[in-house]
């Protein structure tokens, strides 16, 4: 090991030694600050951001780096898998769909507007396909996860086949455009980022699973006259990955920047960073709802059950992987049934819409419409038969 090497390990030594003690001042100044204040409506804002952290993104951090990392380690040439699958085309690209992430999904929508696949295809990816909630609902829910990517990808086939069917060979198939993209990043991610990410990440994902099984992780922790630090632990933590975002984004919160490329540390991060800024707005809604107005969302929604998946199934008609991580995350606060969440989980299209929307805007309408006869259909017999 020569002395550049060892003088750069020592560097990032020093340098994380330096972030942790900042984080330690940091957190004991804003403990000393909330107290004095007594605010309820601070209280709730720091209270819903430590919770998106400890009890969403810790999990989905640790579920990305393992996709993502298996993802690399045994990798395939999907796009040559789809070109070469003939009649299997539709369940390919229904498999594809339903791979946690957009990745999957873009990458047939983007052999579609080449002219390689069918049309049928593109609505079996776009029927099976979750985006980002589903790595959401895998770190929060793994049994109802599998249970919905599998009931995706079996309505997605079913779909796609019957549209093969009963549609002419080359519908809808746009003539093939230039379409460059970028898989190179504009500029590396700030090394001190990572760190500080890496940093947070290890005792917040300790912390969780500490909450998981019902420790008071505030009592445990407790060091004196600072209260609640696992709290605070979290409401830091939290706003550094929202601040991530916003500056990976330049400020557009709904851009997932992980599309760019990147290896597999780099998706884990960008993605849960997305992600934790979403749960964020869906556990800020909530409690402030219920903070201005003292509804009780759980009951309003058991009022009108009936009408809860329909809801859910035009949320799933804005594209992007946003308002569906949202109701995720309502689905998982127990505000909203397993048959919504079903009902969004097929007709939401996550990222992959964004392409095909931007080559032949009609494709993308008519492909979305499609998806929504199956999500109507299944989540309204799952809500009717087991609910």
């Amino acid at each position: 090991m020569n002395y550049f090497s060892i003088k750069l390990e020592s560097d990032l030594i020093l340098r994380t030694i330096l972030l942790i003690f900042l984080l330690l001042v940091v957190g004991f100044l804003l403990n000393n600050f909330l107290i004095s204040l007594e605010f309820e409506l601070i209280e709730i804002i720091i209270n819903s951001i430590s919770d998106a952290y400890l009890q969403v993104s810790v999990f989905v951090a640790a579920v990305l780096l393992i996709f993502y990392g298996f993802e690399s380690l045994f990798g395939i040439n999907l796009n040559r898998k789809l070109q070469n699958s003939g009649i299997y085309q539709v369940p390919v690209a229904s498999a594809l769909g339903a791979l946690p992430g957009c990745g999957g999904a873009i990458l047939v929508i983007t052999q579609f507007t080449k002219g390689g696949i069918s049309f049928g295809s593109v609505v079996a990816v776009l029927t099976s396909t979750m985006g980002d909630a589903a790595f959401l609902l895998i770190a929060s829910e793994p049994q109802t996860g599998i249970f919905i990517i599998i009931l995706g990808f079996v309505v997605g086939v079913m779909s796609g086949w019957f549209v093969d069917l009963t549609h002419p060979k080359n519908y809808l198939t746009p003539k093939e455009k230039n379409i460059s993209v970028n898989n190179k990043r504009e500029k590396e991610i700030s090394t001190n980022f990572k760190i500080i990410w890496t940093v947070l990440i290890v005792p917040g994902l300790i912390i969780g699973i500490m909450m998981a099984f019902q420790v008071d992780v505030n009592e445990y922790f407790k060091i004196g006259s600072i209260q609640n630090i696992a709290s605070l632990f979290g409401f830091l933590a939290g706003l550094s990955l929202i601040i991530f975002h916003l500056i990976a984004c330049k400020g557009k919160f709904h851009k997932k920047t992980s599309l760019d490329g990147g290896s597999s540390f780099e998706r884990t991060y960008l993605d849960t960073n997305f992600v934790t800024i979403w749960v964020v707005i869906a556990f800020l809604l909530f409690e402030l709802i219920i903070y201005y107005t003292a509804f009780d969302l759980r009951s309003v929604f058991n009022s009108y059950v009936f009408l809860t998946p329909l809801m859910a199934v035009l949320v799933g008609f804005i594209p992007g992987c946003g308002p569906q991580i949202i109701i995720t995350s309502t689905y998982l606060m127990g505000i909203i049934p397993l048959s919504a969440q079903i009902g969004n989980a097929i007709s939401n299209d996550g990222d992959a819409l964004f392409p095909v929307l931007a080559i032949s805007p009609k494709v993308g309408l008519i492909a979305t419409l499609y998806s929504a006869v199956p999500a109507i259909i299944v989540s309204y017999g799952y809500l009717l038969i087991f609910e």
